[in-house]
């Protein structure tokens, strides 16, 4: 007899939303669902797939840069520019929308914390605006092609703009969490790959992560698609793109590939309390911290992201929690290729890894998962 995420996974595999799925649901022993197939036509989808799991990164990152705090290599309030020249005596923007030249000085540097609550000064733009066509045009906007440039050029390019806002005092998405990829491979002194490795993935068990699938795995990637009115539209073939094999050059600023297996962990500990086989992997506190709302009111103006967003969400150091509705306290995110975790404050887990790009279709699927994680 199937489980009510077999049931979902199919239901949304018929229905086309989705080639194939992965997904996992509970406390010590999770329902793991498996169903569709890894390509349009293509084998049958595996347990062990390996996902780009995209923004779901952040988390990780956040731990990996809470720890370099508990090691007292850093401090939240630690001034980013000691280790990333490139971001001192930033300009800010008169206003977000103001031409390039219209900036004063940044009355306080960027700092750790800033980073980790998307409060930098950086990040993406949904309107049009010189700052956003300035970040077009030096390769440095978001999106869900891959990686351009290295992490070090891809920081210098970011550093020839104006900051949005003066650092604290507003909300962007994303690109604090790729500068703050970049200030952990700095600090340790090698990648953040290598670093990543050693301190979290391999005590962790966590084989099948890190920011590239090796190339004896890459039959375990599967292709990335994108819903279009003649159909799917195929982003990255199976066992192919960025992602398969070592990337032409560092990517400390970009995000990581995973399976629900090891997904499935990172968030179990999270979950329980940031402990691991007898191991506090982050305090008690840091892990409070990261899990409830750290944005200060004035940096949630309705424009910094979609529509309603802060009505109903919190930002942490990495997660978004629901301060609203039927799951107040409940932690997780999303990532832009169809992914989803989320830790609630009971102790369920949920995690969903799919291959299909964020949109209408696939936000009923996360809806639909999300509810069901309720008791729906």
């Amino acid at each position: 007899m199937t489980g009510p995420m077999q049931d979902l996974l199919d239901r949304h595999v018929a229905s086309g939303t989705v080639p194939g799925a992965v997904a996992s649901l509970g406390t010590a022993e999770p329902e793991i669902a498996v169903s569709g197939v890894m390509s349009v036509g293509g084998k049958p989808m595996r347990r062990d797939t390996i996902f780009r799991i995209q923004s779901m990164t952040k988390a990780v990152t956040a731990v990996t840069a809470l720890r370099l705090v508990e090691a007292g290599r850093l401090t939240l309030d630690t001034p980013v520019e000691l280790w990333l020249p490139e971001l001192a005596d930033r300009r800010v923007l008169n206003d977000p929308g103001a031409d390039l030249a219209a900036t004063t000085p940044a009355v306080r540097p960027i700092t750790v914390r800033h980073l980790l609550t998307c409060t930098s000064g950086y990040g993406m733009l949904f309107t049009e605006s010189p700052l956003q066509g300035a970040m077009v045009d030096a390769g440095v906007d978001a999106g869900v092609e891959p990686a351009r440039y290295g992490a070090d050029e891809w920081l210098a390019r970011l550093a020839t703009l104006p900051l949005a806002f003066q650092p604290g005092e507003g909300w962007r998405y994303h690109h604090s969490f790729a500068i703050l990829g970049v200030l952990i491979a700095r600090v340790v002194g090698r990648p953040l790959q290598d670093h990543l490795a050693d301190d979290l993935l391999r005590p962790l068990v966590l084989r099948d992560t890190g920011l590239w699938v090796p190339l004896d795995h890459v039959d375990r990637l599967p292709a990335v698609y994108r819903h279009t009115e003649a159909g799917l539209e195929e982003l990255e073939p199976a066992g192919g793109g960025f992602s398969a094999g070592p990337p032409p050059f560092d990517v400390s600023h970009e995000e990581l590939v995973s399976t629900i297996d090891d997904f499935t962990r990172f968030a179990r500990i999270l979950a329980d309390g940031g402990r691991f086989d007898g191991w506090q992997v982050i305090s008690e506190e840091h892990l409070g911290l990261m899990t409830t709302d750290q944005v200060p009111a004035i940096a949630k103006a309705p424009d910094s992201f979609y529509p309603g967003f802060w009505d109903s969400t919190g930002w942490g150091f990495g997660v978004g929690i629901d301060t609203q509705g039927a799951s107040i306290g409940r932690y997780g995110w999303s990532g832009g290729f169809g992914t989803n975790f989320f830790v609630d404050p009971e102790g369920t887990v949920g995690v969903l890894l799919a291959q299909v790009e964020m949109g209408q279709r696939m936000g009923s699927l996360l809806n639909a998962f999300q509810a069901r994680a309720g008791g729906a």
